[in-house]
């Protein structure tokens, strides 16, 4: 089941969250949409569930309007809003049974909500009370009330915000093997999120996309060029120094005596930083050439100044 949004536009008054979005999420893929904040991520989402309209513009779920069929498109979509609201005074099991009740799940209720809590991993606390639970298992309710009618749609806003990074670890595994079977569109702004789970990635920027492609395809596009070099010295050395060497464009403190340097235009300037040690009397204890990275990529594109 596929997402198609064309030409949406969101207004709040005189502005635009929105500005003329348009992209495809196909079936059976974990699409990554990616923004800073206050980007439109959110908005999108909340237009896509129906949760607020659009001011013009077409959604579509598997080729059918939203606008047309809002409440039986709802049936075969699952939202996990980033505010995650839950019922806090009620019990794990019993919050989910209340939930499948909704979607009139009938005399599946009780297997579906036993499969739920078994895929999601939280056996252990199906009779606690959703108020005592950690933030990642809260999460894991959260996806299992998104799950809990078997849609073929997911939203996912920000599933990991807030998470440590073991729970993260489990929560994106769970992610991505809910996408081998379903069409998940995960919106975050964390790069390594995006790597780990997503063969797509599309980037808003002030209610505009300006990235649409797999990870592979929106780095052979990008303007962003040059390589840079992972360098760590035994002594000292000031950035005013290390500005000598040829063809540096970025210099960036990562330690006490560890540095990440930029080149201009693709040049391999280890043969550069080699020289400069050797001219400064500098011992040099691991040097590392790195390639553009999607983050630096996130960066230029959604650049805030």
């Amino acid at each position: 089941m596929s997402i198609k949004v064309s030409n949406v536009t969101k207004e709040y008054g005189l502005q635009k969250a929105l500005d003329d979005v348009s992209f495809e999420v196909q079936s059976g893929s974990v699409v990554g949409f990616l923004g800073p904040n206050g980007a439109g991520k959110s908005t999108m989402m909340k237009i896509i569930t129906r949760f607020i309209p659009q001011t013009s513009g077409v959604v579509e779920v598997n080729g059918i309007t939203i606008d047309d069929q809002a409440r039986d498109i709802r049936k075969d979509i699952g939202y996990l809003p980033e505010n995650n609201p839950l019922y806090t005074d009620l019990y794990v099991k019993e919050y989910l049974t209340f939930v499948a009740n909704i979607y009139k799940l009938g005399k599946a209720t009780h297997r579906r909500v036993n499969e739920l809590i078994e895929l999601t991993g939280i056996g252990n606390e199906q009779n606690k009370k959703i108020g005592s639970l950690s933030k990642g298992y809260r999460q894991r309710v959260g996806l299992a009330q998104a799950l809990i009618h078997n849609p073929n749609v997911l939203i996912l806003d920000e599933p990991t915000s807030g998470l440590d990074p073991n729970q993260i670890v489990e929560i994106r595994k769970l992610i991505k093997d809910i996408g081998s079977e379903k069409t998940v569109l995960l919106s975050t702004h964390i790069m390594q999120e995006v790597e780990a789970i997503c063969q797509k990635i599309i980037i808003i920027n002030r209610g505009k996309i300006v990235a649409d492609g797999s990870t592979q395809e929106i780095m052979a596009r990008t303007t962003v060029k040059g390589l840079s070099v992972l360098v760590e010295f035994v002594e000292e050395v000031s950035q005013e120094k290390l500005s000598n060497i040829d063809n540096i464009s970025e210099i960036k403190m990562l330690g006490s005596n560890t540095w990440l340097l930029s080149s201009k235009n693709q040049k391999d300037i280890r043969t550069g930083i080699f020289r400069f040690a050797v001219e400064n009397g500098l011992t040099i204890i691991t040097m590392q050439q790195k390639g553009i990275q999607l983050e630096e990529i996130f960066q230029s594109l959604t650049n805030q100044s």
